[in-house]
């Protein structure tokens, strides 16, 4: 196994990032940059070069753009987290999120596979149903349509030997994520000593930094042997929000104590652990940073930012 920043398998490789404005999205792009690497990524909306990635305008819920997209790029490595559907249960997001996220999957692996791709990462999800369930049920028109995501990325490589690799993700935090995300909305009212209104806390999750979750990235490119397979990348511990926010309290050295109970609890979430042994063995890969470290470098992170604004 070549390890994740390698020069000998990232130098001149040639990668396509669809969504690489996203939050982890432009955290791997940056990264395999840096290791040497040919970066494409797509947008909406961004054209040109910059810090050594090239920009190109498409959106993967149009097979045709897709093709024409991969065609003209000709990546050996496809990364898809284009989709920017919210997670709430809403009926008004089912149809944008099948197309957000469904669609542009299914294009994105049919163009990859049609090319020949070298390997294709998805993105997977914590939110999709549970195994065990009778029958399984997402609970949001996001976690179903990650789900079936999930499951076309496994169709194409059993049917078609495609050879596709999914990260089913973990609750990512970390600099650069949007600042509607928990983390983010909460260490900025810190930090603006202000009383953010938060649920009762009981809610857990597994949270992970992003450095780290790019690594993983890196290593479902880099690894041979793994097509195929759904790995969970997570610490394998849960924390109850309210811990988490008492950390991060302590990490902005706030003097203001946050309103739990002043919103209700969001009913339907999964609280699971990552399942860490697969990830462990078949990529090396464990998460290592701690999360007082991880909210440390989040807090400073925007600390700085609302400075420069």
């Amino acid at each position: 196994m070549m390890p994740m920043g390698s020069h000998s398998f990232w130098s001149q490789r040639r990668v396509l990032v669809t969504g690489g404005t996203g939050f982890i999205g432009s955290h791997v792009c940056r990264r395999i940059a840096e290791a040497g690497g040919d970066v494409y990524a797509t947008s909406r909306t961004r054209t040109g070069v910059d810090d050594g990635i090239t920009w190109v305008k498409a959106d993967f819920s149009d097979l045709a753009a897709a093709r024409a997209t991969i065609a003209d790029v000709r990546p050996s490595v496809v990364y898809h987290f284009a989709g920017s559907v919210g997670a709430a249960p809403e009926l008004k997001l089912v149809v944008p999120t099948f197309h957000s996220l469904l669609t542009s999957t299914v294009n994105a692996l049919t163009a990859a596979a049609e090319a020949g791709c070298e390997r294709i990462v998805l993105p997977g999800s914590l939110t999709e149903a549970l195994p065990g369930e009778d029958p399984p049920v997402p609970r949001s028109p996001y976690a179903a349509a990650k789900w079936a995501a999930s499951g076309y990325g496994r169709m194409f490589h059993e049917l078609f030997a495609t050879p596709t690799v999914i990260l089913r993700t973990f609750m990512t935090y970390g600099p650069g994520q949007h600042a509607t995300k928990l983390i983010p909305s909460v260490a900025r009212a810190l930090l603006r000593g202000e009383r953010p209104r938060l649920s009762s806390g009981r809610g857990k999750a597994d949270w992970v930094f992003i450095d780290d979750v790019a690594e993983a990235f890196l290593l479902a490119a880099s690894t041979p042997g793994i097509e195929g397979r759904t790995i969970d990348i997570g610490s394998g511990q849960l924390v109850s929000m309210r811990t988490l926010i008492e950390t991060l309290v302590k990490a902005v050295g706030a003097g203001v104590e946050p309103m739990f109970g002043a919103l209700p609890d969001r009913p339907g979430e999964n609280q699971i652990s990552a399942q860490t042994g697969p990830a462990a063995t078949l990529m090396g890969w464990r998460a290592t940073t701690t999360l007082e470290s991880g909210l440390r470098q989040t807090a400073d992170w925007h600390r700085a930012q609302l400075v420069t604004c």
